[in-house]
């Protein structure tokens, strides 16, 4: 029986690295909000306060915004002091970077991740100094909004009617150890606008007429709630990846699609599309280059299919492996893959056995829990006619290349035939079957199961 969990040494190789990475950096926890006001800095001071008996905590960064019980909790804190830096005749203030280096603390709380520094600072961008710190190898605790990830900064910019100038790349996110969603209800944080817990009055009006409107502050939540739970369900694919556990764990639907060089893979990949748009779930498009490497024509559609995933927001994948079922399941067990999609063959039952069985069939006997869908390519029949002209250029030096074969078959058993007569006489009956053997051995070599199978049969 053949191991569909044998691990892929490329991922092996990924997952050493980045544990390698792991242990020589500082642990990121990002305090995720949906908008200012839901407390983010309060919760990263209250966890100070917790964990400064045990750990060695220091205050890198923190603004207040004029919040009084913010304040307070700074009290009993050791607080890093502010670099100054003159810029255009004005006095401002920026985490002293180098004193944090210095001190080597073995936590530091940096508030609004996204925050551009003053120019002449030896980073643009607060999430710079950040990274920086956890590559000496110190952990940090960090603050940002939803709106500031820069693959959500423009769905939060049409939510909020306003342009998004600060963003850090969705690459600082994947660098997390843990984001801790901090998440109040809308109506809420509109009371501790309104009593001007958030903002000085003025300000608060002003929110209140624009950003803080109830059906923004829902969609941002919704916003901040989803990626949040795609952070949780890479961490649940990544633990399930070092600790080699076999999925699926079906927490979240997750679905994948198979591709190859049929001109109707591009169908199969918005069909899962639309799937996994209405199930609301992530999917991963995968290739797996079998024994055969495709030729040049079946190479650059199997490039247009991948990069039509990507475009319509899959995950792709591309690996090898000599048998192209064990492949395709070997990633969805390590992705956590709850449905594989496919499309349906148009092989007869015969060429099915000829070919060792069908893809199809070595899923469906060795999926377990991952459900298959069997998709039929659309009944159009101009699409049929453009499929026949593009298929049949690639399948002529196929057909020809069989027809040969077959008349190499008919001619061989023909050669060993009259050998075998001639040499009757003297090697006497069962030597000539071994000839017809050593026959169907040979051709086994250069020709296919079909014209094997007429050559022994012949034989006989």
């Amino acid at each position: 029986m053949q191991d569909y969990n044998r691990p892929d040494p490329d991922a092996l190789l990924r997952q050493i690295q980045k544990e390698e990475q792991k242990r020589r950096r500082g642990r990121l926890t990002i305090f995720l909000g949906m908008a200012a006001g839901v407390g983010k800095t309060y919760a990263m001071l209250q966890a100070s306060h917790r964990r400064k008996t045990e750990r060695n905590v220091l205050i890198g960064f923190v603004e207040t915004h004029g919040r009084a019980e913010t304040a307070a909790l700074l009290e009993g804190l050791p607080v890093l002091p502010r670099k100054k830096i003159e810029y255009r005749g004005v006095q401002l203030e920026e985490m002293d970077l180098d004193a944090v280096l210095e001190r080597r603390p073995d936590v530091v709380v940096v508030d609004e991740l996204a925050h551009t520094n003053v120019p002449g600072t030896r980073h643009a961008k607060r999430w710079q100094d950040v990274v920086e710190i956890i590559e000496a190898g110190i952990d940090v605790w960090t603050a940002v909004n939803v709106q500031h990830v820069e693959s959500r900064s423009g769905t939060a910019a049409q939510i909020a009617g306003a342009e998004i100038r600060e963003t850090i790349p969705d690459s600082v996110l994947d660098m997390a150890d843990e984001i801790d969603l901090i998440d109040i209800a809308p109506d809420e944080l509109l009371e501790r606008l309104q009593a001007g817990r958030i903002y000085e009055r003025d300000r608060a009006r002003r929110a209140l007429d624009n950003f803080f409107k109830p059906e923004r502050l829902i969609a941002l939540r919704e916003l901040s709630l989803r990626l949040t739970a795609e952070h949780v369900d890479q961490s649940l694919r990544e633990q399930m990846r070092e600790k080699h556990i076999e999925g699926p764990w079906k927490a979240n639907e997750r679905l994948l699609v198979a591709v190859s060089s049929s001109p109707t893979a591009a169908d199969l990949i918005r069909w899962t599309r639309r799937q996994a748009y209405t199930l609301d779930s992530p999917w991963t498009a995968v290739y797996v280059e079998g024994s055969r490497p495709p030729d040049a024509v079946d190479r650059r559609r199997i490039e247009s299919h991948l990069d039509l995933a990507r475009e319509l927001g899959a995950e792709v994948i591309v690996t090898h492996d000599e048998n192209v079922a064990e492949g395709i399941l070997r990633v969805a067990r390590e992705t956590n893959v709850t449905q594989i999609v496919l499309g349906r063959t148009g092989l007869s039952r015969f060429a099915d056995v000829l070919r060792g069985g069908s893809i199809t069939n070595r899923l469906l006997r060795n999926s377990g829990s991952i459900d298959i869908h069997v998709v039929a390519a659309p009944h159009k029949s101009q699409k049929e006619t453009k499929l026949k002209e593009e298929v049949s250029s690639s399948l002529a030096g196929r057909f020809i290349s069989n027809r040969l074969q077959y008349a190499v078959a008919a001619l061989a058993v023909g050669i060993v035939t009259r050998l075998g007569l001639a040499a009757l006489p003297v090697v006497g009956y069962w030597s000539i079957s071994l000839f017809f053997l050593l026959a169907v051995l040979l051709l086994a070599l250069v020709v296919g199961r079909g014209p094997v199978l007429l050559a022994a049969v012949r034989g006989e």
